[in-house]
């Protein structure tokens, strides 16, 4: 699946998680604004994620590659705070649901990480994120992005 619903300019409401592993019900929500355009005749694309943290401007990064042998994405990640392209999430979709997975380490724990990119509305896709710390027994949700398609 070619992820078509991403072209162009969306506005993005977000609600993220204030700390992780930690039994919080406390929420920060943030506008933000996100570009995203094809590469590699299509089988790729690149997005720009812009919001403020903290009073400060922070910029991320997405760069997603289907392999057409596999049919899977990889999905890598930036941003202005690290400069790291983090190791990827990997994963497909079916029936416009994705998801995808990858093992990470954060904050000295390991962790199981999953994206789950939900377009049967592609003019408001939603994104969000969980983590696991018990190799995916139980899963802490702790981003949503909201999407609203601009152009």
């Amino acid at each position: 699946m070619i992820l078509i619903f991403f072209q162009g300019k969306s506005s993005i409401q977000n609600k993220k998680l204030k700390t992780r592993f930690a039994n919080s019900n406390e929420w920060i929500e943030f506008p933000s604004t996100q570009e995203m355009y094809k590469i590699l005749n299509g089988i790729g694309n690149i997005d720009n994620f812009l919001a403020t943290f903290d009073g400060e401007p922070f910029e991320g990064m997405t760069v997603r590659l289907f392999n057409p042998k596999t049919k899977l994405w990889s999905i890598y990640w930036s941003d202005s705070s690290t400069g790291i392209l983090d190791k990827p999430v990997i994963g497909s979709f079916t029936n416009k649901v994705g998801y995808f997975f990858s093992k990470d380490i954060y904050e000295g724990k390991d962790v199981i990480q999953v994206f789950k990119w939900d377009a049967r509305d592609e003019k408001n896709p939603v994104w969000s994120q969980a983590m696991s710390d018990d190799n995916g027994k139980t899963w802490e949700w702790n981003w949503y992005m909201y999407m609203t398609k601009i152009t």
